[in-house]
């Protein structure tokens, strides 16, 4: 279950995220391709050791998939809340 008591579903586009609203929608753009996605809140993360070595936000596999390869991990990102 997520935070906001969801069933989780990696092939959803939605997020884990700290300190936003819950279904908060946020455009996720990568800065490598300029690809983007549209994801909603409904978790919260990532782990805070992670948020101390700059990662924001958590994506599902879906919406990662969609704006990079699964296999690339982490990459540079632009948030825009909507």
């Amino acid at each position: 279950y997520t935070a906001n008591h969801e069933v989780f579903d990696d092939q959803a586009l939605t997020c884990a995220m700290w300190g936003v609203a819950f279904n908060q929608h946020i455009k996720v753009t990568n800065k490598d391709n300029g690809k983007s996605v549209v994801v909603r809140v409904n978790d919260r993360g990532p782990h805070h050791r992670f948020i101390r070595q700059g990662r924001i936000i958590d994506l599902t596999e879906a919406a990662f998939s969609q704006i990079a390869s699964p296999k690339k991990g982490l990459i540079d990102i632009h948030l825009e809340f909507l």
